[in-house]
């Protein structure tokens, strides 16, 4: 294993889609990270390209979803950045809120396969243990607003959450300060 300072760092997006009774799209993955999880449709910013977090965001849900987004319809409302993820790498994750409903559950794709759950289903469920501290406490209380915060992920440790930002909550007819 390489030291923790001297990890790969990797961008990524989460975007929390939900169909039009609020149950939410997730999809269980066939890969690493997070094998056999439940989580939020997402994936790797095309850094070569100079890809956005939104322009990431709109494309991994076409890829994943064939759900076509523009900007407005996407809320950044939280950017993590996990220091150590699994001992192998650092991230740094940009979570969006999907303003656009789905209106079925997409085919399987490699990536896994999909299905709807309610917010309280998805405490039962199989997610990555970061996602059960980091992601959807903050999901539940800042989705309306915006949250940066830094996570200490290291293995064998328990992990730590430093706040780095945080927004007062705000209508969704009033554009983020």
């Amino acid at each position: 294993m390489q030291q923790m300072g001297t990890l790969p760092f990797k961008i990524s997006v989460l975007v929390f889609i939900k169909d039009d009774t609020g149950r939410h799209l997730l999809i269980r993955r066939n890969k690493a990270p997070n094998l056999n999880c439940w989580s939020p449709v997402g994936g790797k910013l095309e850094m070569p390209l100079g890809e956005s977090p939104f322009e990431c965001a709109i494309r991994e849900t076409k890829e994943e979803t064939q759900l076509c987004l523009a900007p407005p319809d996407l809320h950044l409302f939280g950017m993590v950045s996990e220091r150590g993820y699994e001992g192998s790498s650092h991230w740094l994750m940009f979570l969006f809120d999907c303003r656009k409903p789905i209106s079925a559950i997409p085919p399987a794709i490699d990536e896994g396969n999909f299905a709807f759950f309610t917010r309280n289903e998805i405490d039962s469920l199989s997610v990555p243990p970061s996602d059960r501290i980091l992601v959807w406490p903050v999901y539940d209380k800042h989705r309306h607003s915006f949250l940066a915060y830094r996570a200490e992920c290291h293995p064998n440790h328990p992990v730590r959450m430093t706040i780095e930002e945080s927004q007062s909550n705000f209508s969704n007819n009033q554009a983020a300060p």
